[in-house]
C-alpha cells in the first residue's frame, strides 16, 4: 500500500485497495493471496476507516449501469412522496423524498403488509445479490484477521437465501442528491448531526461523483471517494460491528460534502448506492466469539437484543442532536482508551509494544509486519532493527489497564451475587418468623412454649405456618415477579410449595398460576403477613393429641 497523500481538513489518503475475487472464502488452507488481501483490508480499516474493494469487470458494468439507470429514475418522475420520518429508517422501503435528496430503499423478499411499492429502479435486484455477496466477503475477512471463525457473525444475519415469506434486514439504497439547498448529512441516513455513524454491521457504498468524508482514528477528515472508479465500492464498518467485536473493529463516521462545496466536482446531479448490512431484529449481539478466540471483553458489551442496542444507538443519537448529553456516548470513553492500548490488526493488547524513530509505536501482528517490511505501519517511514526500542511507558500502561479490568470484573461479580444472598437471607428469616418448635415431651417447661425455641437435649418438632391455608381466597397485589395482568384480581389458593409459594386459581376464568407469597393479601384487607414490616405474629398450628 502507497503512503497517504493528505491536505489536512477535507484532504485525500489512499485506502487500501483489495479485489473481491481475492476476498472469496476457500477451502482449506488460507492461500497466500488470501492471506495479503485479508491484511490489507484489515490495515486499511485500521488507518483509515474505510478500504476500497474492486468488483470484477461483470459486477462493475452491473454497478455502472445501475447508477444511470437510478439517475434517469428520479429525473423522470416527480415527488408525490410526503416527508419521511428520519427515526423509520429500520423499515424503509419504496420511494421517498427528502428537501435535498431522493430515496429509493430497496429490500429483498416480500413487500411489508399493507404497502403497494411501485416497481424499483432497474437493475436494483441484481446490485443487491452482487453488493450482499461482496458484504458477506468483506465480514468474513474481517473475522478471519480477528482470529475468529469465518461465520462467526452469521448467526446476525438473514438466511442465505431468504426462507419463503420473509423481508430482509439488509437493504440497498439508491440515492439522488440536489444542488439546491444545504448539503444533505448522510448518504444512508439522516442526523441532525454533522456526521454520521453506521448502525449495521458495514455498508458498502458506490457512487457517480465523489463527496464522502471519513473520518480516521486521528480525527481528520479527508475525501474517502475521490479516486474511486465505476467498480469500487467504498467499505466502513457500522456500530454493531463494534458491539459484535468488544470494540476491536470500531465504527467509521462518515459526512457527504454539499454539492457545491470546492472539494468536489460540480454536478447536477450526485447519484449513490449504498447497501447496508445489516442485523436480525430477533438476533442476539455477543461477544461469544471474541471471547473464545482469547480477546478480552469490556465491561459493555455483554449480549443486549439487535432491536434494544439499535434503538438504543437511535434515542442517543437524538439525545445527542439536541444538546443532551448521551450516556452511551459517556460509556464510550472506555472504549475508547482500550482501543488505543490493542493492535488494530489481530486486537491483542501491546504488552510487546516496540517504538521506531518517527515516533509511532506498534506490537503484536503490526509488529511483525514492520519486521516484515522494514516500514513503520503508519507512516511508511524506513525501520531498522537498531531503531526500534521498547516502550516501556506503554507496556506500563497496558498492565496498568488490565489490572483495573480485572478489578472491575471482580466488583460486578461481587455486585450480583451479595444482593442475591441478602435476599435469601431475608427470605430465610421471615420465614423462621412461621416456624414453631415444640417439644414432643408433655412436660416441656412453659419457656419453650413462650419463645418457640427447643431447648437443650429435648427432641423438638419442627412444624410451619404459613400465612394462607388451602381454599382460601386472596387478593393478588401483585411484585416485580407478577405480570401485570393478574394484579388485582382474586384467586383461591389451590396448594402450598416449596419456598413460600403457592398455586392458586383464579376466580374469574380457573386458570392456575404460580406466584410467592409476598405478592397475595386476604381478601378481607389483612396485609399479607410476611411482606408487612408491621406483620402480626402468625397463630401457631394446633397442637396434635
Amino acid at each position: 500500500m502507497n503512503a497517504p497523500s493528505e491536505n489536512g481538513e477535507g484532504g485525500c489518503k489512499v485506502l487500501g485497495r483489495v479485489k473481491l475475487v481475492e476476498l472469496l472464502p476457500e477451502d482449506g488452507a488460507a492461500s497466500g493471496v488470501y492471506t495479503r488481501a485479508v491484511e490489507e483490508l484489515s490495515l486499511s480499516l485500521a488507518r483509515y476507516n474505510a478500504a476500497i474493494i474492486e468488483l470484477n469487470g461483470e459486477d462493475t458494468a452491473l454497478v455502472r449501469c445501475a447508477l444511470d439507470s437510478a439517475k434517469l429514475y428520479f429525473r423522470s418522475r416527480k415527488s408525490n412522496s410526503p416527508s419521511w420520518n428520519p427515526s423509520d429508517w429500520l423499515n424503509l422501503s419504496g420511494y421517498l423524498a427528502a428537501p435535498t435528496k431522493e430515496m429509493y430503499f430497496y429490500r429483498a423478499g416480500r413487500s411489508p403488509e399493507g404497502t403497494a411499492l411501485e416497481p424499483p429502479p432497474p437493475c436494483m435486484p441484481e446490485v443487491f445479490r452482487c453488493f450482499g455477496k461482496t458484504s458477506r466477503a468483506s465480514l468474513s475477512a474481517i473475522a478471519h484477521y480477528l482470529r475468529l471463525r469465518g461465520d462467526a457473525f452469521g448467526q446476525l444475519l438473514d438466511d442465505l437465501p431468504l426462507v419463503k415469506g420473509e423481508i430482509s434486514s439488509s437493504v440497498l439504497t439508491a440515492t439522488a442528491f440536489h444542488t439546491s439547498g444545504s448539503g444533505d448529512k448522510s448518504v444512508i441516513g439522516y442526523s441532525g448531526t454533522p456526521d454520521e455513524v453506521e448502525k449495521g454491521l458495514l455498508s458498502l457504498i458506490a457512487s457517480d461523483t465523489p463527496g464522502l468524508q471519513v473520518k480516521d482514528p486521528n480525527g481528520h477528515w479527508y475525501l474517502a471517494d475521490t479516486a474511486m472508479g465505476p467498480g469500487d465500492l467504498l467499505l466502513i464498518t457500522g456500530k454493531t460491528l463494534e458491539q459484535a467485536t468488544a470494540g476491536v473493529r470500531k465504527a467509521g463516521l462518515f459526512r457527504v460534502v454539499p454539492a457545491s462545496s470546492p472539494a468536489i466536482v460540480s454536478s447536477s446531479y450526485r447519484t449513490t448506492l449504498a447497501f447496508r448490512l445489516m442485523p436480525r431484529m430477533s438476533a442476539t449481539i455477543d461477544c461469544k466469539a471474541v471471547t473464545d478466540a482469547g480477546h478480552v471483553v469490556p465491561k459493555g458489551h455483554g449480549p443486549v437484543p439487535v432491536k434494544t442496542f439499535l434503538e438504543t444507538l437511535e434515542a442517543a443519537e437524538k439525545a445527542h442532536a439536541n444538546g443532551v448529553d448521551s450516556k452511551i456516548e459517556a460509556a464510550n470513553g472506555e472504549t475508547t482508551l482500550r482501543s488505543t492500548l490493542l493492535d488494530p490488526l489481530t486486537g491483542s493488547f501491546l504488552e510487546d509494544a516496540m517504538a521506531s524513530v518517527c515516533g509511532h509505536s506498534y506490537g503484536g501482528g503490526t509488529l511483525q509486519r514492520v519486521y516484515a517490511s522494514m516500514l513503520c505501519a503508519t507512516c511508511g517511514a524506513a525501520v531498522t532493527n537498531d531503531s526500534l526500542v521498547e516502550n516501556l511507558a506503554l507496556r506500563a500502561a497496558v498492565a496498568a489497564f488490565k489490572r483495573e479490568e480485572q478489578r472491575k470484573q471482580e466488583e460486578s461479580k461481587q455486585v450480583d451475587v451479595v444482593p442475591l444472598r441478602s435476599k435469601r437471607r431475608r427470605e430465610s428469616g421471615e420465614l423462621l418468623k412461621l416456624t414453631k418448635f415444640r417439644k414432643s415431651d408433655k412436660d416441656s417447661p412453659p419457656s419453650a412454649e413462650k419463645d418457640g425455641s427447643p431447648q437443650p437435649g429435648s427432641q423438638a418438632k419442627l412444624q410451619v405456618v404459613l400465612p394462607f391455608a388451602v381454599d382460601e381466597k386472596v387478593l393478588i397485589m401483585g411484585n416485580k415477579r407478577t405480570p401485570e395482568k393478574l394484579v388485582g384480581r382474586e384467586a383461591s389458593i389451590i396448594s402450598q410449595c416449596l419456598n413460600g409459594w403457592y398455586l392458586v386459581r383464579l376466580l374469574d376464568n380457573g386458570e392456575s398460576v404460580r406466584l410467592q407469597y409476598r405478592s397475595l393479601a386476604r381478601t378481607s384487607g389483612d396485609k399479607n403477613p410476611i411482606a408487612s414490616d408491621d406483620a402480626p405474629t402468625p397463630v401457631p398450628a394446633k397442637q396434635e393429641p
